[in-house]
């Protein structure tokens, strides 16, 4: 088994090797932004990389050490590169490592076959993982009905983020009985009454596919399937913070990557008196000032993860959790400035779909409408004055 120290520095290892591939996940980003398709070819070089072991506990192979509190620095950080390179394929790697997480932590129920099993996918298949929990807009809630054997699951789910590729959903739903209880299936993709509706088309973050699924009577055995735990912790609400915030982080990277690397091509300064960009004040100003913002947000994020991972208990819990929901505002508001100034920064030219720079703010701006920053700052604010964390369901709908 590998030792606390080897996985480290293994997860370090990891983690380069997919800063260096940051290049090939942005033109793999292009062709599925472009295309409105799943970025496979990209999901399947992280795959080769070994990156979802970041979410597989060292007992089954993995780099995490299976404890609630730990990894999430590494994996935060593996995300953020990711999502530099293309943001799409950083909201599936995302959710993948976070259904997992729910799937081998310490209070899962999950029975040891089923866990083997999953680790020896994701380790050898790359296989991928949908949250299939999202009932917005359709008609009705999605049920198991109980049968011999195991279940059967009828419903619809909309928003499968990650689903493109098919791989496996962990799938919420109402166990149906005497006392209806809150349930969790696990269901491959490709099952055939499974229906993929294919029916996203979203401006932005077109990639993840995050589209309608519907379970049409799909019997899931014994040790596929779960009662549902409770609602989730704080630190696990502290780390889906961070995995927005390092997201959202990326794409702003990626952002500002694409901008200095095309303002060095470009032959003229934005006045007729700079006869290069390197040598125009206003556009230096520019990207000095995104540069800044953005390594303020990168500080911040880094130091919430690592700080989610050193948490001990008896220490204030509370003042740790604020600072992931600071991470996200910060990491929102940064990538939003970095994204929407790119043709303000390169000019006309640069608005050609032969460069794609408009799909950043467009994943950017997509995501962050998802989760909005008001509500985090509500949050903040409520910590602020009352030296304590306001009730989650003030916040957010269970």
């Amino acid at each position: 088994m590998p030792t606390q120290l080897n996985s480290a520095a293994e997860a370090r290892a990891l983690i380069a090797a997919i800063r260096e591939s940051r290049e090939r996940l942005a033109e793999g980003g292009f062709v599925s932004d472009r295309d409105n398709a799943d970025p496979t070819a990209n999901l399947a070089l992280l795959a080769e990389l070994g990156a979802a072991r970041l979410a597989v506990p060292t007992e089954y192979g993995g780099l995490w050490d299976g404890a609630e509190r730990g990894g999430w620095g590494a994996i935060i950080r593996a995300l953020r590169e990711v999502s530099a390179g293309d943001g799409p394929t950083g909201q599936n790697w995302l959710t993948t490592v976070l259904v997992a997480r729910e799937l081998f932590e310490p209070g899962s129920g999950f029975a040891e076959p089923t866990r083997g099993e999953l680790a020896r996918r994701i380790r050898d298949d790359g296989l991928r993982f949908v949250s299939s929990v999202a009932e917005t807009g359709v008609t009705g809630r999605t049920t198991a009905r109980p049968a011999e054997g195991g279940v059967v699951l009828s419903g619809t789910k909309s928003f499968n983020t990650n689903s493109g590729g098919r791989g496996m959903a962990l799938v919420r739903c109402v166990l149906e009985g005497e006392r209806s209880a809150h349930h969790q299936v696990l269901v491959d993709l490709n099952h055939a009454q499974v229906v993929s509706h294919d029916d996203w088309d979203n401006m932005g973050q077109r990639g993840t596919r995050s589209q309608t699924v519907t379970y049409q009577d799909v019997f899931v055995p014994d040790g596929w399937h779960q009662p549902t735990a409770g609602q989730f912790s704080p630190v696990f609400l502290g780390a889906a913070m961070l995995l927005h915030a390092g997201l959202m982080q990326g794409i702003g990277e990626g952002a500002l990557d694409a901008l200095v690397q095309h303002t060095r091509t470009m032959k003229r300064g934005s006045l007729p008196q700079f006869p290069t960009p390197a040598e125009d004040p206003l556009i230096l100003r520019r990207i000095g000032a995104l540069s800044s913002q953005l390594a303020a947000s990168r500080a911040l994020l880094h130091s919430s993860a690592d700080g989610l991972d050193a948490v001990r208990d008896g220490e204030d819990m509370d003042a740790v959790i604020v600072d992931c929901f600071r991470a996200k505002v910060a990491a929102v508001e940064a990538s939003l400035e970095a994204t929407a100034g790119i043709h303000e920064i390169t000019g006309a030219r640069s608005t050609s779909n032969a460069y794609r720079y408009d799909r950043y703010w467009r994943n950017a701006r997509t995501f962050a409408s998802h989760d909005p920053i008001d509500a985090k700052n509500v949050y903040i604010g409520g910590y602020e004055l009352g030296n304590s964390l306001p009730p989650l369901s003030t916040i957010i709908r269970f």
